[in-house]
């Protein structure tokens, strides 16, 4: 079932009291990765494994000698389709780009000894539309303009939450505390052009520039499991500014001469050409113009 953006994200976290069971909640948005955490290392117990609705969908040994995931497991078990992954030190289960068929409960077993120890997560996994995954999950502003990659919570003080662009650590909230970046390259890169919103943890990059353009990852954890969101920004130049590099700028003077001539050439009759194929000419010679059409130089050109 398709939910409204706003009603998507949260993050709940429960315990039920049992001798030998536990059971966690988790919810999600389509498109998310989630680890589920054992809390313990492999090294120190004789089995661990992972059951989803009651079949088998990962295992691993002390000795490493037995581990497997989905079908390996279970024959004829295609649902994950190599979307679970096993860390081989913890146990732990993390499940990629979920799905909503992805929701339900997941059991965790964990055999030391003569004895089991059980836990249950229970992951609801809420779909949105894919335009609306779209407009959250992808982001295209121009230079200088401010983008804010939105999260739709309130962050939880228990939770630590972790920004990344393109692998590198940017910014991390903890608690009431926050660290923006805390290596050169990161300060080189933004120089104090990113804020964290403490209420949420939404990063907001101001006076964007094409450098920040990539891919933006978050990773919210706690103790019992972790969540992976990512996003991708795309800046590009405003060409209305006149705001153009050199390579870009002769580019523009390369169509604005193709413009000319192909108006020249049509008003004079040398060949029949229309301002529909002009048009297209031009933004076959010049791909930077495809981005902003609506520019002023362009429709003046095209007046």
């Amino acid at each position: 079932m398709k939910l409204p953006f706003a009603l998507v994200w949260c993050l709940i976290l429960h315990g039920v009291s049992g001798a030998d069971t536990d059971e966690v909640s988790v919810s999600v948005m389509e498109g998310d990765s989630v680890t589920l955490n054992t809390g313990v290392k492999t090294n120190q117990q004789d089995r661990i494994r992972w059951y989803y609705n009651g079949i088998c969908i990962a295992q691993i040994n002390r000795d490493l000698s037995k581990i497997c995931t989905d079908v390996q497991c279970n024959e004829g078990t295609e649902r994950f389709r190599d979307r679970l992954k096993l860390d081989y030190q913890t146990g732990s289960l993390t499940i990629t780009n979920t799905t909503d068929t992805d929701s339900g409960e997941y059991l965790l077993r964990i055999t030391s000894g003569s004895s089991d120890t059980e836990n249950t997560f229970s992951v609801s996994v809420h779909g949105v539309s894919a335009a609306e995954q779209d407009e959250v999950k992808r982001k295209s502003v121009m230079e200088g303009e401010s983008v804010t990659l939105v999260l739709g919570l309130r962050r939880k003080p228990s939770d630590v939450m972790t920004w990344y662009f393109n692998d590198i650590h940017i910014a991390e909230m903890t608690g009431d505390q926050s660290k923006i970046c805390t290596d050169v390259q990161c300060k080189e890169r933004f120089r104090d052009r990113l804020k964290l919103d403490h209420q949420t943890g939404s990063l907001i990059i101001t006076n964007t520039r094409n450098t920040d353009s990539g891919e933006y990852k978050l990773q919210i954890n706690n103790s019992r499991f972790s969540i992976i969101k990512s996003f991708s920004v795309s800046v590009t130049g405003d060409l209305a500014k006149g705001d153009l590099g050199k390579g870009k700028q002769y580019k523009m003077e390369t169509g604005h001469c193709a413009m000319i001539i192909l108006r020249r050439m049509m008003f004079q009759k040398k060949r029949p050409f229309t301002l529909a194929v002009h048009r297209r000419v031009l933004l076959m010679i010049s791909p930077i113009w495809r981005l902003r059409l609506h520019c002023k130089k362009l429709k003046n050109i095209l007046s």
